[in-house]
């Protein structure tokens, strides 16, 4: 606790020190922040509820790590065509430390009639509040809805783009084109990452009314993990007995090196009145053990002086087998076939959520909000660590958070 609280005083302290220096004259350099203070608490312990791919999360006992975090974004325009933006960010990560991490750290040139180009450490453009997806104060919800914003845990890339902004007709154009690779420590050593990124992301904007499409296709590597070494090799090692061939081949199905994966999705959002509302539907598919899902999450709320209530459907479907018996039947390869089942075991679960924004002052939301997550039969969602019981139960979660921007 100590560390953590040392960590975001000293982010703090940078952050005011940098303010101040462009307050002092340096009128290249333009700073600003964000950041959350959350509690999460669930009604079970036999799983463990995160937003995001990091060890730990939610239980019964009240825990802070699971929404908490504080950013520091410093851009520098050198004159109207180059600038350079940087984001330092602390939160817990795949470690379970809160040891800062550069989130986006990119130039940009801007080449007029619309377009402009980045190259470096940008936010991944998977889903539609993608740049702002850590952004709490920007968003209605406390988090966006785990069963559509899980599906894909990278929230950078490093690469470059080619960005174009325009009108066409009476539509408001943002349309992005991009390529480069990534990684995400799930912790344990475990290591993912995707090569040969490419993919594009358009929004048009009407009135009231924004719609968006965007689509990825990977090659996808997982490295580090133990369970899913130990049973490749021992499904190549058995392999080799006569008559076993075939577990080779589902061995080299299995591991996960280069294999192509997609990512695709579309959405709505509208602002209307006092009426906010949202959705987004989403596909992801891999060549691999990695499961293939559906995803896809509305949400309405309504302005009520500085209260928008809001409520929020969601549920992620797994589209691949749940279990295989491509392992012959036989009592001395019970273990490989358990550990090739607990691999494809389900991620599918729906949830309700109802939560309450309080704009508590300009810059300050205050937000509560409960979810109901129904965990379907035998699956373990979207939780960390799950036991085999969670499977067909419905799990309440109670959030907090204060979210703020500077």
């Amino acid at each position: 606790m100590h560390s953590r609280i040392h960590v975001i005083a000293a982010a703090c302290l940078v952050a005011l020190a940098s303010s101040a220096q462009a307050q002092d004259g340096a009128s290249m350099f333009s700073v600003s922040g964000f950041g959350t203070v959350g509690a999460v608490k669930t009604s079970t312990d036999m799983g463990a509820y995160q937003a995001s791919v990091r060890p730990g999360g939610a239980k019964s006992d009240w825990n802070t790590d699971v929404d908490t975090k504080l950013a520091v974004q410093v851009t520098a325009t050198f004159n109207p065509m180059f600038s350079a933006t940087g984001q330092l960010m602390t939160r817990v990560n795949g470690e379970g430390n809160w040891n800062p991490a550069i989130q986006w750290l990119f130039a940009k040139a801007k080449f007029g009639k619309g377009f402009s180009a980045r190259a470096g450490r940008i936010g991944a453009p998977f889903f539609m509040v993608s740049d702002f997806r850590d952004v709490g104060y920007t968003n209605v919800w406390v988090r966006p809805p785990v069963d559509v914003y899980g599906q894909v845990n990278f929230s950078t890339f490093d690469g470059a783009d080619l960005l174009y902004q325009g009108d066409v007709g009476p539509a408001s154009i943002n349309a992005q084109v991009f390529g480069g690779k990534a990684s995400v420590d799930f912790g344990g050593g475990v290591d993912v990452k995707l090569k040969n990124l490419l993919g594009f992301n358009a929004s048009a904007e009407m009135g009231p009314v924004t719609v968006r499409v965007g689509h990825l296709k990977t090659k996808l590597t997982v490295l580090g993990s133990a369970g899913l070494n130990s049973l490749v090799g021992g499904l190549k090692q058995v392999g080799q007995t006569p008559g076993l061939g075939g577990l080779v081949t589902l061995a080299n199905d299995m591991d996960v090196n280069g294999k192509n994966a997609t990512f695709t999705g579309i959405g709505m959002a509208l602002d209307w009145n006092n009426i906010v509302a949202s959705a987004e539907f989403t596909k992801r598919r891999t060549d691999s053990y990695i499961a293939d899902t559906t995803g896809w999450y509305t949400t309405v709320g309504y302005r009520v002086g500085k209260f928008t209530p809001y409520v929020t459907l969601s549920e992620i479907q797994q589209d691949s087998p749940t279990s295989s018996n491509a392992i012959p039947p036989l009592p001395q390869l019970a273990p490989l076939a358990a550990g090739l089942n607990g691999l494809l075991r389900s991620l599918g679960q729906s949830t309700t959520a109802v939560g309450v924004r309080w704009d508590a002052m300009k810059n300050v939301a205050v937000k509560g909000q409960y979810d109901r997550i129904k965990v379907d039969a035998g699956a373990a969602g979207l939780f960390n660590s799950a036991l085999p019981g969670l499977g067909g139960t419905s799990v309440n979660v109670y959030s907090v958070v204060v979210d703020f921007v500077f």
